[in-house]
């Protein structure tokens, strides 16, 4: 019996092969190609592992951690304070954002986001949104550039160099900002920014708008994007897609709204959302948040209060100078905040801000004192990117450029 089975399966065996090779004669051989992680339109460090059928995409994997830097272990053997700068390397396309992320969690962990100055928080608002302008500019400009519209990457980079000019002008830096304190900001305004700011605003909508003309209507554009990499509403919501591609998906969900922080809930702006879930949509949604991102800064320009930028807490922000040198007490609460940092209780939290990728969002467990034990940060390009291996899969590898582009990731913060 044993002897009669094993012919069996040699017989079978034989005929499976036969088959095989009989389909590979019909369709051809499947070919294995790596795209990155040194290629343009993989936007940063991104390897992709692809299975192709002549042109169409039979299997994608992609492959992260060519940029790893430990961020969230360097976090527990750094202050709170100290770690600021490393946020700015995340989403390296909008430091000013991460900065506002993170420090609102370590302010949610002490306990004191209640205490914040009026004019520390319509600042804030200003980082953000312009942080948002900034980046959507670099990807719209990136994007459009995939797909073969070069004319429309210089304009928006003309725009891009503004907003460099108005954040070097405000933080000393034009890209690597830590501009954000625990529990304020490390300067006022200068003097004339707003103005600064007014004009920029007129300004860049008129980019925006011209940007519109150039691709919204372009026959060649929209046949590189109109129902390409469409992603479903059920498949947004499986995959934790946020920020423009999962609003791209016709659900209307912005942190800014659905749980306001800072003063967003005291600003009117609208919160755009697709219908289609394609490449098309996304690309619509991000202009339009341009156009709402510029609407909430003349806002921020009209309403802002004059009044302190920091809380009145010596153990929380660092003493003026002045009061350093003329102050026994204040000179104690530098050196402990500088050795030591601040004082957190035991607990977690965990805050998410409406970054322009997608919820960032900060974990943090405190067993107390001035370093966290434990720091998790959630990238919302490192989400976004998991969909990938699911729905590349029956594109032509042509089609990848443009679903990359519109999906608008960086890789510093998916292998932060």
């Amino acid at each position: 019996m044993a002897e009669t089975r094993n012919i069996e399966v040699s017989d079978s065996a034989v005929r499976s092969a036969e088959a095989i090779d009989e389909l590979q004669d019909l369709q051809g051989e499947k070919m294995t190609l790596n795209m990155g992680p040194s290629h343009p339109a993989t936007h940063g460090v991104l390897r992709l592992s692809l299975e192709l059928d002549g042109e169409i995409i039979s299997k994608a994997d992609p492959e992260i951690g060519y940029l790893h830097r430990g961020d969230e272990k360097i976090a527990e053997n750094m202050t709170y304070n100290q770690f600021i700068p490393y946020t700015d390397r995340l989403d390296y396309l909008a430091p000013l954002a991460n900065n506002v992320a993170y420090a609102l969690a370590v302010e949610k962990l002490l306990g004191v986001e209640d205490q914040m100055p009026e004019r520390c928080k319509y600042i804030r608002v200003i980082c953000c949104e312009l942080a948002r302008i900034s980046a959507h500019l670099l990807g719209l400009g990136a994007f459009a550039m995939d797909v073969g519209a070069l004319t429309v990457f210089l304009h928006t980079f003309n725009e891009r160099e503004k907003v460099y000019n108005l954040i070097e002008a405000l933080t000393g830096a034009r890209f690597t900002t830590t501009y954000t304190r625990i529990g304020g900001l490390s300067r006022d305004l200068p003097e004339g920014w707003t103005v600064e700011l007014g004009k920029f605003t007129k300004e860049v909508s008129v980019a925006i708008e011209e940007a519109d003309k150039l691709l919204t209507r372009n026959k060649i554009f929209i046949d590189r994007t109109k129902g390409i990499g469409v992603i479903t509403r059920d498949e947004a919501i499986d995959f934790g897609l946020t920020g423009p591609n999962l609003r791209g998906s016709n659900i209307e969900y912005d942190l800014r709204k659905a749980h306001p922080y800072l003063v967003y809930d005291q600003l009117d702006f609208d919160i755009p959302y697709g219908e289609v879930g394609d490449c098309y949509d996304r690309y619509l949604i991000r202009m339009e948040e341009m156009r709402q991102s510029v609407r909430i800064l003349d806002q921020c320009i009209t309403k802002l209060p004059n009044g302190p930028i920091n809380i009145d807490d010596g153990k929380i922000v660092l003493p003026h100078k002045q009061k350093v040198l003329s102050s026994m007490e204040e000179l104690i609460h530098q050196f402990m905040l500088v050795t030591q940092g601040q004082n957190a209780p035991v607990g977690e939290v965990y805050f998410g801000a409406e970054n322009p990728k997608g919820e960032l969002g900060f974990y943090i467990f405190s067993k107390g004192g001035g370093v966290p034990y434990r720091m998790k940060i959630r990238a919302p390009s490192f989400v976004n990117l998991s969909i990938l291996s699911h729905k590349l899969p029956g594109h032509m590898m042509s089609d990848i450029v443009a679903i990359l582009g519109s999906l608008d990731f960086v890789m510093g913060e998916c292998d932060r």
